[in-house]
């Protein structure tokens, strides 16, 4: 049976030094495995927000509703028993490890989530391989994670980590930024082979349409002021490259 994700009424504040600014204000969204659906929208209406939520991160105060995981409560979940579940968040801004090589990294965290450490053999195969796919020279697996890394490259390497943890759901918030064309590409192909080849749920957060032609989104959301203003399809996210969010800030 398929997994599914699913987000109901959920509101979520961050500290300021003004005090708790409310960002989201009721979000329902249901994601099922293997399934893309792109969140789109202006600045500050919240995306990012949402994926940290999702993701647990401290800073951002959940004050209403709830995340399920196959009818589980996610928001009970401390941020690696959330990855344990299935969830990973590939983020804008990837951090640097220093002292922690890339495999020791890989191999930790698949030890962690499978709880058993893979036979080492098969590991450096599906390592190697899907570095490989990704563009990756093998020296990469040597050194420390993302540290000196160009912003392709991390991405990169947030993509080598999707394919190997194999989560059942994927928040990619904003992969796309910083990337040239051939980057973009390279990182697509790796999405696209992570979803046919596991069944990967797909929660991708992004500004612009030019990820989604080689990523194709099964549904669409706009949001707007911490709230979905309007959902659809792939010939949503056309609409909103011609035209921009004028008409959703407009009413907002």
């Amino acid at each position: 049976m398929s997994s599914v994700l699913e987000i109901k009424d959920l509101h979520v504040s961050v500290e300021t030094e003004q005090g708790a600014k409310p960002i989201l204000k009721g979000v329902d969204l249901t994601i099922k495995q293997g399934e893309t659906h792109a969140i789109m929208g202006p600045n500050g209406s919240g995306k990012s927000t949402l994926a940290y939520a999702i993701a647990g991160h401290p800073r951002y105060e959940v004050t209403g509703g709830s995340i399920l995981l196959d009818g589980e409560e996610v928001l009970e979940m401390g941020v690696d028993e959330r990855a344990q579940a299935g969830m990973f968040l590939a983020m804008q801004y990837p951090v640097e490890i220093p002292g922690v090589t890339n495999a020791n990294f890989l191999r930790t965290a698949k030890t962690a989530i499978d709880g058993e450490a893979p036979a080492i053999r098969t590991w450096m195969k599906d390592v190697k391989e899907a570095m490989g796919n990704l563009r990756m020279d093998e020296s990469f697996a040597a050194r420390n994670v993302n540290e000196g890394f160009s912003g392709g490259e991390k991405k990169r390497n947030e993509i080598l980590q999707l394919e190997l943890l194999k989560p059942k759901f994927a928040v990619l918030d904003e992969t796309d930024s910083g990337l040239d064309v051939d980057a973009l590409k390279v990182v697509s192909e790796g999405v696209n082979r992570a979803k046919q080849n596991t069944g990967l749920g797909v929660l991708l957060i992004t500004h612009y349409t030019r990820i989604l032609r080689y990523i194709q989104p099964d549904f669409v959301h706009v949001f707007v002021n911490g709230r979905v203003a309007e959902e659809g399809g792939p010939e949503l996210a056309n609409r909103l490259e011609e035209e921009g969010y004028d008409r959703f800030l407009e009413s907002a």
